[in-house]
């Protein structure tokens, strides 16, 4: 049943360690939902009764929170193997923290949240491992929430784009990258308006700090970016 799912499934940190065959018993006891999705299409509503974790099988979405005027807030995009909903499936109130909408054509596993610390009625021999990756995923979401209240923090927008640019170039190991959000989801992240974004960017390139085409983004002088973050 499950199958055509493996590959992808394998990549996610809540099975890290498990086999193919041990996954494939541990999903039949589970019984997860796999739905599809298409663009911009609603998966669940802050404040909605929660349905389970979620895991991104194949396309993406969005994970956003929208404050009291109405702006959104992007807390990540998610793509093939990542996790939403893994810190609220195991908190008392049982409702969505955030939004999540696809970004484009997507499917999406729905886990009962109960099912993965609960009792196992097949006594799988890989579900104490499955406590074990739980555990973990929860305290990374944590240090990653943290991450986003620093960025919030930084008051000036050059600092925000600075600070984010060099994490991408931490992560890439590279000085020339693809942007992993788009310009509107990346002003929704740093919580400014596109305008300025956009601004900001363009002047940073007239300084010949960065260059960038389209999402392509080239650091030209990361020790100037660096003085720029924080």
């Amino acid at each position: 049943m499950f199958k055509k799912w493996m590959k992808v499934l394998a990549k996610c940190a809540l099975f890290e360690g498990i086999s193919p065959e041990e996954l494939n018993i541990v999903l039949s006891c589970l019984n997860p939902k796999v739905s599809d999705y298409d663009k911009n299409e609603t998966l669940t509503v802050t404040g909605e009764r929660l349905s389970g974790l979620g895991i991104v099988l194949a396309g993406e979405v969005v994970v956003a929170k929208e404050n009291a005027a109405g702006n959104r807030v992007i807390m990540a995009v998610n793509g093939p193997g990542e996790m939403f909903g893994e810190i609220a499936a195991f908190s008392e109130d049982g409702v969505w923290p955030a939004s999540v909408v696809a970004r484009g054509a997507c499917t999406v596993m729905l886990l009962p949240a109960g099912k993965i610390v609960g009792s196992c009625e097949r006594s799988c021999g890989s579900h104490k491992l499955l406590i074990t990756n739980m555990l973990g995923i929860v305290s990374d979401k944590a240090l990653m929430l943290n991450r986003k209240v620093e960025y919030l923090a930084i008051r000036s927008l050059r600092g925000k784009i600075s600070t984010f640019l060099l994490e991408q170039y931490r992560r890439t190991g590279k000085d020339t990258f693809m942007m992993p959000l788009k310009r509107n989801e990346l002003a929704d992240f740093l919580n400014v308006s596109r305008p300025s974004l956009s601004r900001e960017m363009s002047r940073m390139r007239d300084e010949g700090v960065i260059d960038f085409h389209r999402d392509s983004i080239k650091i030209k002088q990361v020790e100037a970016l660096r003085s720029m973050a924080g």
